[in-house]
């Protein structure tokens, strides 16, 4: 990571906005930018967390999708929708869980042209313990408490549901 700077790189962002565009853009601008800043420190967070288990991000998230799931298993494409990822991408990800040997991929008994991922034991054992690691972590989350990440959550939600997140 780089070394900090002597400054706010989004209170100058907001500086100049406001003198270039106007005060009434500049809120919107704001909170995107540190929307996406939180997004990448996060981000790095939460793969330097899961580092030990040679895991991403987005593989713990297809790991824990298919440990939940009442089977073990899901088609790649129902696991896109559920992840809201392309479809290559669930393919790169499976890939990598599959050479890691904690995914494996088979067929679908009754739709023999469906592929489905499947949660191998040494996955589900890797889920349980990247999880609990995660939550010792708080999701590297902090310095936000309880209180604030719901209240943050619920500020995100309008957004997303306008979006078409969901129904």
């Amino acid at each position: 990571m780089a070394s900090p700077l002597s400054f706010d790189p989004i209170l100058e962002a907001r500086r100049q906005w406001d003198e270039h565009w106007g005060p009434d853009a500049t809120p919107a601008m704001g909170a995107v930018t540190s929307v996406f800043r939180a997004h990448q420190i996060l981000l790095a967070r939460l793969n330097q967390a899961l580092a030990p288990w040679d895991l991403t991000f987005p593989r713990y998230e297809a790991l824990m999708l298919l440990s939940y799931s009442r089977t073990g298993a899901l088609p790649l494409g129902k696991m896109g929708d559920r992840l809201q990822v392309h479809r290559a991408s669930v393919t790169n990800v499976v890939d990598r869980l599959v050479a890691q040997g904690l995914v494996v991929r088979v067929r679908h008994e009754q739709d023999r042209r469906t592929v489905l991922a499947q949660i191998t034991e040494a996955g589900r054992g890797t889920a349980k313990a990247a999880t609990e690691a995660l939550n010792a972590d708080r999701f590297g989350i902090a310095p936000l408490g309880t209180a604030e990440a719901e209240r943050l959550s619920d500020l995100i939600e309008p957004l997303r549901r306008q979006a078409g997140d969901f129904a």
